[in-house]
Parts: structure tokens; sequence; C-alpha cells
């Protein structure tokens, strides 16, 4: 139902799942990365385009380990991978122009962190134009609780809570679990 015209296409929106954002301690990191990696395997067995994101700045360093994909998964050469520098997956970045080459109009959004680049993430996508679903057991986000924030777990629920009610003209969005995907 996307508002894009001509883009009847679906892509995996894979961001920021970085070893200094994804970290050990991060709630359900073993789990959520096993659900993206089941979503990626899914998405190529049905020719659906899987686009990484991937964040730099002063504490992710491009070439540094913490800059670099958790081992758990494998970006293949022939998926766009894409810099960003803000939270919002499409600002500053080439992805609107990525997802446009491959007729996407629809996303599946998933990674690190929820509070930050994912929410920014859907929402940038909304305004633009796509449908866009939060996979809800599908992401992550640190212990901010030092900070005034709440508990991880809580930022999660909450995010998956509030994403389930979105909408906007002419496009969809929401949240669907890793099991109910299908390409």
């Amino acid at each position: 139902m996307t508002t894009l015209p001509h883009r009847p296409h679906t892509a995996l929106v894979v961001v920021d799942v970085q070893n200094g954002v994804v970290v050990p301690n991060s709630p359900n990191r073993e789990d959520v990365v096993a659900n993206i990696a089941t979503l990626v395997d899914k998405a190529r067995a049905a020719n659906v385009p899987v686009i990484w994101v991937q964040h730099q700045d002063e504490d992710l360093v491009p070439g540094t380990e913490s800059w670099e994909y958790v081992a758990e998964l494998k970006r293949l050469d022939s998926e766009p991978l894409v810099a960003k520098e803000y939270r919002d997956s499409f600002e500053g970045t080439d992805l609107e122009s990525v997802l446009a080459e491959r007729g996407v109009g629809r996303l599946l959004v998933v990674g690190a962190q929820t509070d930050f680049c994912i929410r920014s993430t859907l929402h940038g996508a909304l305004v633009r134009g796509y449908d866009a679903t939060l996979v809800a057991d599908a992401h992550t986000t640190e212990d901010l609780t030092a900070y005034g924030a709440p508990a991880p777990e809580q930022v999660i629920a909450h995010t998956n809570l509030y994403w389930s009610g979105q909408s906007a003209p002419g496009r969809r969005a929401g949240i669907i679990k890793t099991a109910e995907v299908t390409f």
C-alpha cells in the first residue's frame, strides 16, 4: 500500500548490528542476532533484497572491530552496504536510491539500537512514503538507565507497542515476529 508508485517490492533493512552497538549485555542479544540471521536467510531464499546499514562516528570508526558487523552475520558482496552518520538511515545516505533502484516500497526493519537508529529509521521510512514494519523480536538496545532511560526491555516493549499502532495516509506500519515473516 506504499505511496511510492511503481515500487511493489519488499526489502529487509539490517541496521547497525555492529560489535560496538550490539554489545554482549544487550537484551536477548543471541536471540535477536539469530532472528536477524534467520530473516536474512529467508530474504535471500526469496530473492528479496537485504540492505545493510552501518553507522560510523567517533566510537564506530571504519575499519575498527567496534565498527564491524557482528561475526554471526555475513553480508554478501552483492548486497548493498549503506554507510550512515545519523540515526535515521535515510539522512545523508544513498539508502533512498538503493531502494529505488530495486523498486522497493515496503521495508522490514531489524537491528539496533531500538531507541535511536531503529525508531529514527522507521519514522524516516514512513514519512518518505514507505510501508515500514518492525520485526518485534529482531531489535535490541543497550542499557541507558544511568542517563534516565527506562530499562532496555521496557524500551523494546514500548517501541513494539507504539509501532504496532502506527499509521499514515496510504502507508502501512506495524510489527511482526520473525516466525511470521514470509517474503
